[in-house]
This record gives structure tokens, C-alpha cells and sequence, in this order.
């Protein structure tokens, strides 16, 4: 599964939304995540009792960022990239192991564009 979304603000403030812990809870939920490889992080929703166990996989610093994502009967691996496209970010969301109908990934869909960090 993969999903596209454009941005027109700089690509600085797009990679911060996608790597800072506290701007990454507002449209995904509470995390402890860091853009460090290696680093082992989890999603947490209390209300759902849902934990989501991560790894960084890789970082290229402004253009991709890939983690593992293990938790609630799915094992796949996140990738996100971003690319300059005619005057915009574009933004893709890629996963292995997902396919669009079956997402459990509603915030990716909904979210994603809700908050104050994407304008």
C-alpha cells in the first residue's frame, strides 16, 4: 500500500512532523520515537490498549525515514520519502505488507492533513 500527499510548506517542517515525538502524537499517537537507526520506540494508546513496537531502520535526514511497526496482528515496515515536485513536497507513505483495504492505518488517510504542522 502507498499513499500520496503534497505539502507547500518547507520540507524542514514536513520532515518534523514525521521524526518529533510530541508533533508525531498529535496525528498518530503517543510515541517515544527518535530519527536515530536502531533506536527501539513504541506507539501507545491507552484507551484502545494498543502498543505498536518500533525500530528505525533508516535515515536519510529530510528525504526517508523507515521503521518497523509490530503490534495489533500486523508486522510490516513503515517507509516514509519525501521529493521536491513542481513547487510542492510530495510525501509518499509505503507499506510491505498492507493492503489499502485492509489498512489500520485510518490516520494516514484522515489525519495526515488535520494538524498545524502540515500548513
Amino acid at each position: 500500500m502507498s499513499q500520496d500527499f503534497h505539502f507547500k510548506n518547507p520540507i524542514e517542517k514536513v520532515w518534523h512532523g514525521l521524526t518529533d515525538a510530541d508533533t508525531l502524537a498529535k496525528w498518530v499517537m503517543p510515541n517515544d520515537m527518535k530519527p536515530v537507526v536502531g533506536h527501539k520506540f513504541q506507539f501507545r494508546n491507552e484507551q484502545w490498549n494498543l502498543i505498536i513496537d518500533s525500530e528505525v531502520l533508516e535515515v536519510d535526514e529530510l528525504y526517508k525515514l523507515s521503521y518497523t511497526w509490530a503490534g495489533h496482528g500486523i508486522n510490516t515496515i513503515i517507509t516514509w520519502t519525501l521529493k521536491h515536485e513542481d513547487g510542492t513536497y510530495l510525501l509518499t507513505f509505503g507499506t510491505n505488507r498492507i493492503r489499502e483495504r485492509e489498512s489500520s492505518f485510518p490516520w494516514c488517510q484522515t489525519r495526515l492533513g488535520e494538524d498545524d504542522w502540515r500548513t
